[in-house]
């Protein structure tokens, strides 16, 4: 049961970055745009909350200084994709890989100096309780913000009038321009919201999950959550299963290695990602299904008329 209750911990922890990233780009596809470069953002958002943590700002300020410059990051792509309509799939593209240089730049003289990691809080009496407890309500703040932000974007999605504009925008930009929407600055709020939750993500990474700066420490989480947003088939609720399905088979992966598998160790660290391409190809079959929340304007240049 402690071996359960603590992979199951372990996964929950695990699935947060690609929650938030996830949950992010969600938003931007929603809108008719994709960016490729979640990686990159959240790459810039782990260094940049690692440099304002060691620049000894309080917690929460490294916590902004992630999310800004996840936004920041983001606002680049849309330059270039909404006000210049260059191809979206190549600006993604340069921003993973922009964001993965100025990642290593800013974050170079850290080394492995270890992180004052947000620490899980403890709730009174609920904390306390045998195994629910342990399960449930002994995480870190963040584990539990995720939460709040899927319940958030999913009314707002299918619950508030923007976010009905969000979407017919991701359906017909032409026809959301001819009723009115402002359809290009919808897509750079659109954007800049999913830049500022891979920021998140990549912070979670540097100040709780590791805790500390490593090049490259997102380790092909932010292509996973663009994996992750097709196996949800573009609705929020899917987000999470799938993330949890990540980070349960990171955590087994982890766990085999621990135990001694008489595995190569290679093709361990390889099972989520091997897992995630087997779900994928599974759900892909079922284009039906797929096609019913698909944004069909997705990855297609608008410019206004008249």
């Amino acid at each position: 049961m402690d071996l359960f209750i603590s992979m199951f911990a372990a996964t929950i922890i695990a699935a947060t970055p690609l929650i938030f990233a996830a949950l992010g780009e969600l938003v931007v596809e929603k809108s008719g745009v994709l960016n490729l470069g979640i990686e990159g953002m959240m790459l810039v958002g782990a260094a940049f909350g690692v440099w304002a943590h060691f620049a000894g700002l309080p917690m929460i300020v490294a916590l902004a200084a992630a999310v800004l410059a996840g936004a920041a990051a983001s606002l680049l792509f849309g330059v270039l994709a909404l006000t210049f309509m260059t191809n979206q799939y190549a600006a993604g593209l340069a921003l993973a890989i922009f964001g993965t240089g100025v990642s290593a730049f800013i974050g170079r003289g850290f080394g492995s100096t270890p992180v004052d990691a947000i620490q899980p809080i403890h709730l009174p009496g609920l904390s306390d309780i045998p195994v629910i407890g342990a399960m449930f309500f002994q995480y870190d703040p963040l584990v539990y913000f995720s939460f709040v932000m899927f319940g958030a974007v999913s009314w707002f999605l299918y619950r508030t009038k923007a976010g009905l504009a969000l979407r017919a925008i991701g359906e017909s930009p032409d026809s959301a321009h001819a009723i009115g929407f402002e359809v290009i600055k919808i897509r750079y709020l659109a954007v800049m919201f999913g830049g500022a939750m891979a920021g998140l993500g990549g912070a979670y990474l540097s100040l709780v999950y590791t805790p500390l700066w490593v090049e490259n420490m997102t380790a092909g989480r932010g292509w996973i959550a663009l994996a992750l947003v097709v196996f949800a088939a573009w609705r929020p609720k899917r987000v999470i299963l799938g993330a949890w399905l990540f980070g349960g088979m990171t955590i087994l992966q982890l766990q085999g290695q621990a135990i001694g598998l008489k595995v190569p160790s290679e093709l361990l660290s390889a099972l989520p990602y091997l897992a995630t391409i087997a779900v994928l190809v599974l759900i892909s079959r079922n284009r039906q299904a797929m096609a019913l929340d698909f944004p069909v304007s997705l990855a297609q240049p608008f410019r206004p008329k008249g």
